[in-house]
């Protein structure tokens, strides 16, 4: 049973803060239904804006010199997006399943949206994203964090995540690829070596 400690500790933590969650969401879905622009704003970054960001992470795969660097790069987005997507998220959600904000205050939401709410699977493939594509890209990288960010508020504007889930999705997202950036660390010197000094140079940490 020592493995449901660590869903047990975040349950805890999670509802300590409950109060916070709700004042923080409030503040931003009240937002909601006043205005048909902000609204329509709203509606893309939460549902649109990611496929846009993820068609930009393409180009920018496409654009690497070297076809073992464009692998790599591929290969340790695609890693980091099933450790914090595909495993740590869905693992959270089936041991501390909680519910959307729509399911608790009875309202519907300006999206339409399933299963749990805690971690955001949005905020966990977008924040592994944007770190990766910083390694890479570092100004890029810059403009994927915000733009990711504004995905986390539209969402919560949208009525489908609490503030909570948003910030517990980033940080799963960014932990997983620097996670998985320091596991690769030796591959990565390794194609560095077989192709210029430059590629080394670029994706670590500054």
């Amino acid at each position: 049973m020592h493995y449901l400690l660590p869903f047990a500790l975040l349950a805890i933590i999670h509802c300590s803060m409950a109060g916070l969650n709700f004042f923080l969401f409030n503040l931003i879905f009240d937002l909601a239904r006043k205005n048909a622009l902000l609204d329509f704003s709203g509606i893309f970054f939460a549902q649109y804006l990611p496929y846009i960001l993820t068609v930009g992470t393409l180009w920018i795969f496409i654009h690497q010199a070297g076809w073992r660097r464009r692998l790599f790069l591929f290969s340790e987005l695609i890693l980091a997006i099933i450790v914090s997507r595909g495993l740590i998220t869905e693992l959270i959600r089936f041991f501390y399943p909680v519910a959307r904000p729509f399911a608790v205050l009875h309202f519907t939401p300006l999206i339409p949206e399933s299963a749990a709410s805690f971690p955001s699977g949005h905020m966990t493939y977008l924040f592994a994203l944007s770190f990766i594509v910083f390694l890479y890209r570092k100004k890029w990288g810059y403009w994927y964090f915000i733009l990711s960010a504004l995905v986390g508020i539209a969402r919560i504007f949208a009525g489908v995540h609490w503030p909570f889930d948003i910030a517990g999705g980033a940080i799963i997202g960014i932990a997983s690829a620097i996670g998985l950036n320091w596991l690769l660390a030796d591959y990565r010197k390794q194609i560095a070596s077989e192709n210029s000094e430059h590629f080394q140079e670029s994706v670590q940490i500054q």
